[in-house]
């Protein structure tokens, strides 16, 4: 992969590679955008198969956040970090403390959090290194539920436009993955008297679905064949593609994971099917939400206030959408580059201080 191109593509400011081989420490830290302010974005530990592979993932990642936090009206710009290693690994403390070291030597120009296969007592390790950090213990902690709540009046947002009321009682929903922003979800579903239909590589996260929400389990592979109204991509990103797409059986896709579609040629195909697509990263605002109101000191129940504007905000992207006759995916797009224009617009005031 061609770094430097890649780069000028989607307009990323910074990448930074970073290695400590005392712990085996490999990562990557992604700045996209500063316009509206610090960048901000979690740390994700997965085994990569390749730097490739790990490169496009964060970049996409990093890009997703500036267009996560300029669409929830945020002052928050787009970063991401991805570390390749074992999630599950034992020794983690040198691993974190390590990376803490890196994003403290960005003097606060990227903000790290929770994310896949980290935790809030990670961040706890992180802290040690640096305060530009944020999902630490007996504050915001995990973002998950904050996240799941967002999913869950996103996709309300979503039966409204589809059905005309957002009512999600008695609804089928197809749910790709039962992690953390997933269970929260679910909990939300089952309490309005939705079905729950669930897969996970997994068993044991599945098994608490089926125990504690009365999901169906079907294999991992199944759950884009499931009839059902709703289909909710929880897990890893490029899960629209080619191969899926084809195979789905609902009206509606809104779920919990980042980078949903493989390509963004992907999400015309899902509209060309009649599906009505949730944008990944307006529908799971909720974790970036959750971070920034722990940076402003806000209680728990003002960042789900906050995050409850996340109904909002699609109902106004679906209506562009459908006023200017393009893809859900790209009126998102096209709502936070607005915003990020008119700030950067904008002209520097003389400040007392200024030399």
């Amino acid at each position: 992969m061609d770094t430097f191109a890649n780069m000028q593509t989607w307009g990323h400011e910074q990448v930074v590679f970073s290695h400590e081989p005392s712990c085996g420490y490999f990562g990557i830290i992604a700045i996209h955008d500063t316009t509206l302010g610090p960048s901000l974005g979690g740390t994700r530990v997965w085994p990569y198969e390749s730097t490739d592979a790990a490169l496009k993932d964060v970049l996409r990642l990093a890009r997703g956040m500036t267009y996560k936090s300029a669409v929830a009206g945020l002052n928050l710009g787009g970063g991401k970090a991805v570390i390749v290693a074992d999630p599950k690994r034992a020794d983690r403390e040198s691993l974190f403390r390590a990376h803490g070291r890196f994003v403290e030597s960005l003097g606060g120009r990227y903000i790290t959090a929770e994310d896949v296969g980290t935790s809030p007592t990670d961040m706890e390790f992180v802290k040690r290194e640096t305060k530009h950090v944020a999902g630490l213990l007996n504050l915001s902690g995990d973002p998950s539920p904050v996240t799941g709540y967002g999913v869950y009046v996103g996709m309300k947002a979503s039966a409204k436009m589809r059905w005309g009321k957002d009512s999600l009682e008695g609804k089928t929903v197809a749910i790709q993955g039962c992690g953390k922003v997933a269970y929260y979800l679910m909990q939300h579903l089952h309490a309005e008297g939705a079905k729950l239909v669930v897969s996970d590589i997994d068993k044991a996260k599945v098994a608490i679905a089926v125990e504690e929400f009365g999901a169906t389990a079907v294999a991992v592979d199944a759950i884009f064949d499931v009839q059902a109204d709703i289909f909710a991509p929880c897990a890893l990103g490029g899960i629209l593609n080619d191969d899926t797409i084809a195979r789905l059986k609902v009206e509606i896709v809104a779920g919990g994971a980042n980078n949903q579609l493989a390509e963004e040629r992907h999400g015309k195909a899902v509209e060309a099917r009649g599906i009505l697509y949730a944008p990944d990263y307006v529908i799971n605002g909720g974790g970036v939400i959750n971070v920034y109101g722990e940076l402003q000191g806000w209680t728990m129940d003002r960042a789900k206030r906050k995050a409850q504007e996340i109904y909002d905000t699609m109902i106004r992207v679906y209506t562009i959408a459908g006023r200017d006759g393009i893809p859900s995916f790209e009126a998102a797009d096209r709502l936070a580059e607005e915003r990020i224009a008119s700030v950067r617009a904008l002209k520097r005031m003389w400040l007392a201080g200024d030399r």
